[in-house]
């Protein structure tokens, strides 16, 4: 990883944050993005002064397609290009679906599907230049298996592998790799805003999460870890 141009979505997100950490103790170079800039700040002061030089902060909100633009040329003109993406924003709504309102399900699409596809579309223009690059989408366990009370969650995270999959069959050719990952509950600051009921104890650690992204980005030059499912003892989905 020494030297790798990573660009952290969501990068005040638990998972992100965690894997941050991980990625600068290998000598990585980062972007990291996030719509709050007081947040961005306060991740980047926790850092050593060595972490530091190595790191840049670019507020960015991923509905906007401008500003996914703005990251990503960012990330180039600081660093001269751009080996890997790790998609870690999300957000959640869970309700039946009879009371899903449009509002909720526009926020739904907009975070999860709009803004994922958004930042792989941009990232994808350089990493296809360069013929070389590694895209992470974090997508969750409900991007694979569905769930009660999750429609308008479910509808963006299955898009979410739709529309990667089929990226990652168009951008073989130019050595540009896409990882899926399938997290079952992972205990982070994404559930204090969550009105479904869940034992936050029996969740899976951010540090686990970390890890499995950290073993894809590792792997060697011709292995594709394609996807990897992650989920706690307490609840399987087979």
């Amino acid at each position: 990883m020494q030297d790798k141009v990573v660009v952290v979505v969501g990068a005040t997100g638990g998972i992100a944050a965690s894997v941050t950490q991980k990625l600068l103790s290998r000598d990585a170079k980062l972007v990291l993005a996030a719509r709050d800039s007081q947040k961005l700040n306060a991740l980047v002061s926790g850092l050593d002064l060595n972490a530091e030089k190595r790191t840049i902060t670019v507020p960015c909100d991923i509905t906007n397609y401008s500003q996914v633009e703005n990251l990503m040329e960012e990330a180039i003109a600081n660093f001269g290009k751009l080996d890997i993406l790790i998609n870690a924003a999300g957000a959640g709504i869970f309700k039946q679906y009879d009371r899903v309102t449009p509002e909720d399900l526009e926020a739904m699409l907009s975070v999860n599907l709009k803004g994922s596809f958004y930042t792989c579309q941009a990232a994808a223009k350089y990493m296809k230049e360069q013929k070389s690059g590694h895209i992470c989408n974090i997508i969750g366990i409900l991007g694979r298996h569905s769930m009660a009370m999750a429609t308008a969650y479910c509808a963006a995270k299955f898009g979410v592998v739709g529309f990667s999959k089929c990226m990652a069959d168009e951008l073989k050719r130019y050595g540009i790799k896409f990882t899926l990952f399938y997290f079952g509950g992972v205990n982070t600051p994404f559930w204090d805003t969550v009105s479904l009921k869940v034992d936050r104890t029996k969740m899976l650690s951010a540090e686990t999460a970390a890890e499995a992204i950290i073993f894809a980005l590792s792997a060697e030059h011709q292995a594709v870890p394609m996807e990897i499912n992650i989920q706690p003892e307490s609840h399987l989905f087979f």
